[in-house]
């Protein structure tokens, strides 16, 4: 990890805790064979979790057929994977505390669309399955290091967010200011978590993917996930906004624009679950 990411680690307190139950989560994408039922036991050992599943299952975003009274009922509904995205969501954005230089529910709505774009780019670009549960995850923590950054240095951060209109801009905004970026952090606060190495890796490479070798499928993702969550909160029309920013990364990737600007109108608000996700 790098000096200047870890320097935000030094403060005592710094680091926030991890819920247990996103910690067990965690270690079920390592685990094939995990099933619904245990996820759902999961999830119901923790009350307040359990309540803020249900709020989110029942959002018109994932289209309940019918009311989903229990956490087992929204596991055979939505599946093992979008349950446990919505639980490891509901834990993240509960271990942070509001922090000065950001809107919370600005920075949370960035961070939801982040994850689900990354979902939709990891499935396009042909991910392994692993890869492709683990997207959005990935791409929900993301950002998760700048509130770290905001703590430790508001001011700077906000204006970071002041000068971050042009979509993909924030990273060399923070480079500039910082000497490490977002996602630097959120690399080192992910391997202080014990997150399984790929995603650490896919973090710490995520600012520049062009620039890693081997190239990492999951960083590209990351990065082009959060350039069209930026596209979308400044209301900036998606594919052009690749264009600008990532020419040469699309290139590489042979994005399908047509098909991928089709899947993003499809989606709708990519941060439709965001409020139940809060309260």
């Amino acid at each position: 990890m790098s000096a200047a990411a870890e320097r935000f680690f030094l403060k005592h307190n710094a680091l926030p805790i991890m819920p247990e139950v996103a910690t067990r989560l965690l270690k079920s994408f390592d685990d094939d064979a995990v099933g619904l039922s245990h996820i759902a036991a999961l999830i119901e050992k923790d009350g307040a979790l359990s309540a803020k599943v249900l709020r989110l299952a029942n959002t018109a975003h994932y289209s309940p057929s019918h009311q989903i009274a229990s956490v087992i009922d929204a596991a055979h509904a939505l599946g093992l994977e979008t349950l446990r995205n919505l639980a490891m969501a509901a834990c993240l954005s509960g271990a942070f505390p509001q922090v000065p230089g950001l809107d919370r529910a600005t920075f949370w709505r960035h961070s939801v669309a982040t994850a689900n774009y990354a979902r939709i780019l990891a499935r396009m670009l042909g991910a392994d399955a692993t890869t492709a549960d683990t997207a959005y995850l990935a791409g929900l923590m993301l950002r998760t290091g700048q509130l770290l950054m905001a703590a430790d240095a508001p001011q700077l951060v906000a204006d970071v967010e002041t000068h971050a209109a042009e979509p993909g801009s924030r990273f060399s905004l923070e480079e500039h200011r910082f000497g490490c970026t977002h996602a630097d952090v959120t690399a080192s606060l992910a391997a202080h978590w014990h997150f399984p190495d790929a995603m650490v890796e896919a973090f710490k490479d995520a600012n520049a993917p062009l620039e890693i070798r081997p190239f990492s499928l999951i960083a590209a993702v990351l990065h082009v996930a959060e350039v069209l969550a930026d596209a979308a909160e400044h209301h900036d029309e998606p594919v052009q906004a690749l264009k600008v920013a990532v020419p040469e990364l699309i290139a590489h990737l042979h994005l399908d624009l047509d098909l991928l600007a089709a899947k993003i109108a499809a989606t709708g608000d990519p941060a439709a679950e965001v409020e139940q996700m809060l309260h």
